[in-house]
């Protein structure tokens, strides 16, 4: 099943003994595609101040509507380590915030969430429990590489350059639900082409994103992007429409 990120902005964050807050947006890393942590408002609980909340919290299945369970009390939130979303998440303030939880590190093997392809909860594991010992295994195990996490609000409006002219900007993201991988990027094309559509581009088909230009790189054409079928919002997004746009563009499935 699929949601969108868009969506999913201003859904109300629901504690096992309270509201939270509300989704403003994601961060999400860039070579694996995938949302790392919703940023959300606390409003007037926690004076404005924003948290950020893992996958691994958040309770499945989403549904369509406009809450979102999560397996923290509010005194868990209020307590965590605090962030500026002005900033780039530092990978220091990673390491703080999943042994705060006690959660894996996503970064410490080859599955999307580490060694596993979900971001499960660790079961009857209260957070703060970590060791000294484990803290300090956990720190020698980390990259010290710049980390790779982006804005879904900064990139939201970059402009989507084909190896033949721009072909409209980022309108939305859509991701699995279960996984968090974000699987395609929504794409209005109406800056080009009057009259036309909004479509899907797959996150596979992304060459590289231009930070200082603000800018998403394909080498499809603009002639794919007119073939390609177009997307509807309001519809729920089926294997057979997945199928569809990868015939469109000749490309094999990421399920295959």
């Amino acid at each position: 099943m699929f949601n969108s990120l868009k969506h999913l902005c201003g859904a109300t964050v629901m504690a096992r003994d309270g509201a939270i807050g509300e989704v403003r947006q994601a961060y999400f890393d860039d070579e694996a595609w995938t949302i790392r942590y919703l940023v959300v408002n606390t409003g007037s609980w926690l004076a404005g101040r924003e948290v950020l909340i893992s996958p691994h919290a958040v309770v499945q299945p989403l549904g369509s509507g406009k809450l979102l369970d999560v397996r923290l009390s509010r005194r868990q939130v209020e307590l965590s380590p605090p962030v500026d979303t002005h900033l780039p998440v530092s990978r220091q303030h990673e390491r703080d915030y999943i042994g705060y939880y006690a959660l894996p590190a996503y970064w410490g093997g080859a599955a999307l969430w580490g060694m596993e392809a979900l971001p499960l909860w660790p079961p009857a594991l209260p957070h703060g429990v970590e060791s000294e010992q484990d803290a300090a295994l956990r720190a020698r195990h980390t990259p010290t590489e710049d980390q790779h996490l982006r804005s879904s609000a900064e990139v939201t409006g970059y402009d989507i350059q084909a190896s033949d002219d721009s072909i409209g900007h980022v309108q939305d993201f859509i991701f699995d639900a279960e996984s968090w991988a974000i699987r395609y990027l929504v794409v209005d094309t109406r800056n080009w082409w009057p009259g036309g559509k909004k479509v899907l581009l797959s996150t596979r088909w992304i060459d590289s994103i231009d930070w200082a230009d603000r800018e998403v790189l394909t080498s499809l054409t603009r002639a794919q992007v007119k073939q390609s079928p177009a997307y509807e919002p309001a519809s729920e997004l089926l294997r057979s429409d997945e199928q569809r746009l990868h015939d469109a563009y000749d490309r094999r499935g990421y399920w295959l």
